[in-house]
This record gives C-alpha cells, sequence and structure tokens, in this order.
C-alpha cells in the first residue's frame, strides 16, 4: 500500500471522520434512550441497543483484522464502512425496537473492521515509525474524543431533529470518507490465493459472544450461580478450547498463537485489558457518583476534563514513543491507574468540584489516555507486517474485553456493597425494611433524589459513595497486574521497527 504525501493527507482525514463515527455510536445513542422508549413504547428491550453494537463489533474485530492481512486493507476497510452507513440508515427507518436491535447487529459489524483497519493503514503508509506512532496517537485521540462529544451531541440532536438523525448522519460522513479512501489509497495485491480458516471464525465468535452475555448479564439480569451464567460460561470455555485447538492446526490461523510468544504482543495484550477495566469502570460510575453523590445537575463536569485530558494524553505519549522505550511509558501509565484507582477509593461525598476536576485529569492524562497509541504501536513494532491488521485489531479487542468484565465485576462489588451499607443503617436512618431493595438503586438517586427526604437522601449519599469507593479497588488490583506485567515485556523501542516497517509499505 502506498500513498504520496498529498494523497496520504487525504487518507488520513478520511479514516479520522470513518474512526469517529464508528465510535461516536458507541455512545450517542445513550442520550436518546428515554426518546426511543417513549417512540418504541418499550423498556426491557432497549439495553440491547447498545448490546447488540457491542456484541457485534467485539466478536468481528479480529476476523477483520485478518481478512485485511489476506485480501487488503482497503477492501475491507471499504465492506466494513459500507455495511457501517448500511446499518445506519437502516437504524434511521426501524418501526420496532426489534429492527433497530438487529440493524445495530449491522452496524456493529461495520465497526469491527473501522477500529482496526484504520490503525493498520497508518502503519503501511508511513515508512517512519515515528510519524506512524504520532499519527496512532491522534486516531487515540479521536477515538477518546468520541466518548465526550457522543452524549452531547447525541442529546442535541435527538432534542432538535429527533433521535432517528444520530444515525441518518452517519451516512454523509461515511460517504465522503468512502469516496476519499477509493480516490486515494492504492494497494498492491497478493498474488497467492489465502486459505481461509472457517472453523476458527465460527468457534472465535462463539467464544466471544457468550462470554460477553454472560459477564453483560451476570450479577444484573441473572445470579452469578444461575445455569444461565453457568452455562454461558461453559460454552465459551469449551468453544475458546476449541478455538486454540483449531488455531494451532490452520494454516492461515483467524488468530495466529504464534504472535503471543512475542512478550511485548503478549504483555501490551494484558495491559490494555487493565485499561479498559479501569476506563469502562470510570466512565459508568463516575457520571453516577457526580449525578447521585454530589448532587451535580449533569456528569459533564467530570466527563468533559476526563475525556479532554485523555486526548492530551493519547497525543503526548504518541511522541514521546520516540524518545522512550514502551516498557518505560506502559509502566508510568500504570503506576498512574493504581494511584488514580487509589484517590477514588478515598473521594469522600462532599468532595470539591475543583478535586474532581484534578482526579479526571490525572485519569485521562496519565492512566488511560497513553495507551491509546502506545499499545498499538508497540504491538505494531513486535510483529511481522504480514500480521499487522490482525495485531492491530488486539488492542481494541482486549481493551471492550477488560471493559465489560471491569463494568460488570464492579456492578456486582457496588450493588452488594450498597445493599449491604443500607441494610445495616436502614434502622438509624428510619427506613423501613420493605422499602430496603427499592433504594438500594443507584438509579433512584440520580433520578429521584429531590423526592426524598434530605435526612434519608444524605444517608443513601454517603452510602453510595462508599460502595462506589469500594468498587474502585478492583481498578488498584488490575493496575497492580498491568504494572507487574510492564516489567517483563522487554526492552522494545520504536527504532527498532524502521526496518519492519520499511517492508511494510507494500502490502
Amino acid at each position: 500500500m502506498n500513498g504520496s504525501s498529498s494523497n496520504k493527507k487525504l487518507i488520513i482525514l478520511a479514516m479520522a471522520l470513518g474512526l469517529l463515527m464508528s465510535s461516536l455510536d458507541n455512545t450517542i445513542v445513550a442520550s436518546c434512550i428515554s426518546k426511543l422508549s417513549e417512540d418504541f413504547n418499550v423498556f426491557d428491550k432497549i439495553s440491547w441497543v447498545f448490546t447488540a453494537y457491542m456484541l457485534a463489533a467485539t466478536s468481528t474485530m479480529l476476523i477483520f483484522g485478518k481478512m485485511s492481512d489476506l485480501f487488503g486493507r482497503k477492501m475491507f476497510y471499504m465492506i466494513g464502512i459500507g455495511l457501517f452507513l448500511i446499518g445506519s440508515a437502516l437504524c434511521g427507518v426501524a418501526q420496532s425496537v426489534d429492527q433497530l436491535i438487529w440493524f445495530r447487529v449491522i452496524q456493529g459489524i461495520g465497526s469491527g473492521a473501522l477500529f482496526p483497519i484504520s490503525f493498520t493503514i497508518i502503519y503501511t503508509i508511513f515508512s517512519d515509525p515515528k510519524d506512524a506512532a504520532k499519527m496512532s496517537g491522534v486516531f487515540g485521540a479521536i477515538f477518546g474524543l468520541s466518548s465526550v462529544a457522543g452524549p452531547q451531541l447525541g442529546s442535541f440532536i435527538a432534542e432538535h431533529l429527533g433521535w432517528r438523525w444520530n444515525f441518518y448522519i452517519n451516512v454523509p460522513i461515511g460517504l465522503a470518507s468512502m469516496i476519499v479512501l477509493m480516490i486515494a489509497l492504492k494497494e498492491t495485491r497478493s498474488e497467492r490465493k489465502p486459505k481461509i480458516d472457517y472453523l476458527g471464525t465460527i468457534f472465535l465468535v462463539i467464544t466471544t459472544v457468550s462470554l460477553m452475555l454472560a459477564l453483560e448479564w451476570g450479577g444484573k439480569d441473572y445470579a452469578w450461580s444461575s445455569w444461565q451464567e453457568i452455562g454461558l460460561f461453559a460454552v465459551s470455555v469449551i468453544f475458546g478450547t476449541l478455538f486454540i485447538i483449531v488455531e494451532l492446526r490452520a494454516s492461515e490461523p483467524v488468530l495466529p498463537l504464534s504472535i503471543f510468544k512475542n512478550k511485548m504482543v503478549l504483555g501490551t495484550s494484558i495491559i490494555v485489558f487493565c485499561q479498559g477495566v479501569l476506563m469502562f469502570s470510570a466512565i459508568t460510575y463516575l457520571p453516577i457518583f457526580t449525578v447521585a453523590v454530589l448532587g451535580h445537575a449533569n456528569s459533564n463536569g467530570v466527563l468533559t476534563p476526563m475525556m479532554a485530558s485523555l486526548i492530551a494524553g493519547a497525543i503526548l505519549f504518541g511522541f514521546l514513543q520516540s524518545k522512550f522505550a514502551f516498557r518505560t511509558l506502559m509502566l508510568v501509565s500504570m503506576s498512574m491507574t493504581i494511584i488514580v484507582a487509589w484517590l477514588l477509593t478515598t473521594v469522600s461525598s462532599d468532595a470539591s468540584s475543583g478535586y474532581m476536576i484534578l482526579l479526571m485529569i490525572l485519569l485521562g492524562l496519565g492512566a488511560i489516555g497513553p495507551l491509546m497509541s502506545v499499545a498499538q504501536s508497540s504491538i505494531a513494532a513486535n510483529v511481522d507486517p504480514k500480521y499487522m491488521g490482525v495485531s492491530s485489531s488486539i488492542v481494541g479487542f482486549w481493551r471492550s474485553i477488560g471493559g465489560i468484565m471491569g463494568a460488570s465485576i464492579m456492578a456486582t462489588i457496588v450493588n452488594n456493597n450498597l445493599h449491604q451499607l443500607i441494610t445495616d443503617g436502614a434502622a438509624k436512618a428510619g427506613i423501613p425494611a420493605d422499602k430496603i431493595s427499592t433504594l438500594a438503586n443507584p438509579e433512584l438517586l440520580m433520578r429521584a433524589g429531590g423526592t426524598i427526604s434530605p435526612e434519608i437522601r444524605e444517608f443513601l449519599q454517603t452510602a453510595l459513595a462508599t460502595a462506589i469507593n469500594h468498587g474502585f479497588i478492583l481498578s488498584i488490583c488490575i493496575g497492580i497486574v498491568g504494572f507487574i506485567t510492564a516489567l517483563f515485556v522487554g526492552a522494545s523501542r520504536l527504532e527498532a521497527s524502521k526496518k519492519q516497517q520499511t517492508s511494510a509499505v507494500h502490502v
């Protein structure tokens, strides 16, 4: 794959639009969920509008990465963006919540191609890995930006144009991205006819979907010890084992397990899993803490500084990769993860806005942001160029798995703690025994905080603050695992990959 400098700018712009569009759709729908519920007059299935997208995107990420290695980046990027646009247009015209969920699956499958292939194209159009690393920092920042822009943009569009426009808006952006890439991106094709690992692909999807559903439902829809949960975990273990057996024998495995023999690839996978745990736990529970405990009108006061500093961290560490070894940057990020998680376990129910903003800056700039660029580069520098696509998708895959696992386990910790704290203090606070289960719901304080008597509200706020504090102990533990892992990833640096990268310019 090659690109003149004038084409390069166009290619980067087109991919930035594609990446922004697909990552925005992770969060943009959250803000118009009440409008969706009203329109379709259904509340119990609404969470599937998110879950379907996330399952489809994560379970197809590795597959698209591999296919782009075998058949070319351009072709599979076009297929991905095409599916995403078809899904978006169909979501816009959906007439029932069931239709919307299935159309979100189509959208999610398309999104599964855009994230990994965007990063792969960066590493193949830049002959100097330092330039690629800086650009991966910018792309990591775009991914972060969408998290903060999504809810605000989504609620603005839903309010003024209707929720359907949250989907329609993708169509012109996606078409522009497609047309530019069609013209600007030239690609050399391999002459050999590759063999597709169909069995490995099927086993990978079954393993991923069953594991993610078990984590998504655990402790919320079903008890962890229920037959549904045990069944889903059993399916993921059985098919995961079959997947490994198939991959070890396949001539063109969908996930070449040999790449994990490299300490940096294996270490980075564990570290981005840890990053996902902290990131999703923070994005899920800090808005609840801000609104329900601190009594703010909305969560913009914490999310905006966190995402702004995340963008700064991704770009800054994209540049620092040319000066420091990957291990050094990972150790800094994991140290900050431990420090910030510890501070989050001690933040009180009367914390000032200034203190919360400072915490968010530390979280985005030091703990989450750096790995947005460092993780992609560290893996790209340590794999054979023919595996560039699948290796780029590993980062997004493990971050998503870590994220859903972290949010799910933290939800269990917070809910159990909250229930226990309210049960223990109910008599003293004047709460009847039959009201404990109702009040042990973080959502209640967010929605109906003003209708509860001040004494009970203060008791509930303190209980919820303590429960969330306890939840972040998980992030401290995960940060320690990430820090220890970073000590053993080896002394790989960006320069070491120059030779590899140059050979990867023609795909």
